[in-house]
């Protein structure tokens, strides 16, 4: 079982010390802000760690997020937010922008921007599993899980913590619905790859596999359109892997549709329905072709090359011969002009977000250390002024060859 994934860059931040000077009074107040320095450099380390796998991801992030949290929530019962939000400066480039990165002086523009990176690790990690040359069962799941993790970490962050930034995410950033959008629904779409992929291995209904074929097209194609309106120098290269996608699923859908409709006698119908499979395969083969001369952020996939691709195609043509031998000899059914319509709806195997929940904050974070961090001892040109168009070097992603068999180039 393999699998072809296009994948945009890991996100890149600037160094944050959070020396609070003079703010932070006591040596409580002060291990917080060594404490934050540290899990943050080891959580960005984590991003590009080869080894790294979801438990670590998770711990790392945890601890991070945790402390974090004593810059965000009120700890003396008066506010609605920590007194400690507004006073450091953040910096982080974004997916589809280059080097050129963009500020805010607010604690959950951090929050948001550091576990979007998270989610995009996801998603690399659940590329490179799928990627190995034998995947077993187990991780198989595993790349199912981590779609989902990371769709739903998107998810989260667009309906519960983007909406709380004081500056609103400029267009084409990845904070912006559009963007994070078509980050959504492309991890379910993949994550319903798996699930495709699966049901196929273990021979289930030709129905069900054409439903779930249908619907995972339809994602692709909504993705494909929330980008309509992106400027095209950053989102062209991944609206045509959206598209080979949705097409090269409409394939599917139509292939086993025809299987459906030759066994309930048919015959006509399934051979029209795999003449379409046969149009959506040719067109998602030169969708191949158009995607890697594209350029763009993110990696190059060569789905035309690999085994699952290939697979297909002589699937749709045997089982189109087969149709049309059964017809010449038992049915003598007229082929229609127009091709049965798919009004096919899944009833099992669609990927849901896995919700995603921040941790609890740290147990350092009490209100007795909160009320040693002094704003009133900083100094008062000390706040660093967030700065736009600052390039930051990208990050130095690990050069993650897959097996010969998948044909896909990761991030």
């Amino acid at each position: 079982m393999t699998h072809w994934f296009h994948r945009n860059p890991l996100k890149s931040t600037a160094p944050v010390s959070f020396n609070l000077y003079g703010v932070a009074s006591s040596p409580a107040a002060n291990k917080i802000c060594n404490d934050l320095r540290t899990a943050r450099a080891r959580l960005l380390d984590m991003f590009t760690d080869a080894t790294c796998t979801p438990e670590i991801m998770k711990k790392s992030s945890d601890e991070y997020f945790a402390l974090l949290q004593g810059f965000i929530l009120p700890l003396d019962g008066t506010t609605q937010e920590s007194k400690l939000r507004f006073i450091q400066n953040f910096k982080w480039t974004d997916t589809l922008q280059g080097n050129i990165a963009s500020a805010q002086q607010d604690a959950i523009f951090e929050l948001v921007s550091m576990a979007f990176n998270v989610a995009i690790w996801y998603t690399k990690f659940a590329s490179r599993l799928a990627g190995k040359e034998n995947v077993t069962e187990d991780e198989a799941k595993e790349v199912h899980k981590s779609l989902k993790t990371a769709a739903g970490i998107f998810k989260t962050l667009k309906e519960t913590h983007i909406p709380r930034l004081i500056t609103p995410a400029e267009k084409g950033r990845d904070l912006e619905p559009r963007v994070i959008d078509t980050y959504i629904v492309q991890s379910q779409a993949e994550a319903q790859e798996v699930t495709i992929a699966r049901a196929i291995e273990l021979k289930h209904n030709a129905s069900l596999i054409a439903a779930l074929a249908f619907e995972t097209a339809n994602f692709y194609q909504k993705a494909d359109h929330t980008l309509n309106t992106l400027d095209p120098e950053c989102s062209s290269k991944w609206k045509k892997y959206l598209q080979l996608k949705q097409t090269f699923y409409m394939a599917y859908a139509h292939c086993y549709h025809g299987q459906t409709l030759l066994a309930a006698d048919k015959c006509g119908e399934a051979i029209r329905s795999l003449q379409e499979a046969e149009k959506c395969y040719s067109r998602a083969e030169a969708l191949c072709k158009e995607y890697r001369q594209m350029k763009g952020p993110g990696s190059t996939a060569k789905p035309s090359e690999q085994l699952f691709f290939k697979k297909l195609g002589s699937f749709i043509k045997n089982t189109l011969e087969k149709c049309q031998r059964e017809n010449g000899f038992i049915y003598f059914h007229k082929v229609p002009a127009e091709a049965p319509a798919l009004e096919l709806k899944a009833s099992y195997g669609l990927a849901e977000p896995t919700p995603f929940e921040l941790p609890a904050l740290s147990a350092q974070c009490t209100p007795e250390v909160y009320a040693t961090f002094d704003l009133t001892r900083g100094p008062k040109d000390d706040k660093p002024k967030a700065k736009h168009d600052e390039e930051i070097k990208p990050v130095k992603e690990p050069d993650l060859k897959p097996q010969t068999d998948t044909g896909c180039v990761v991030s």
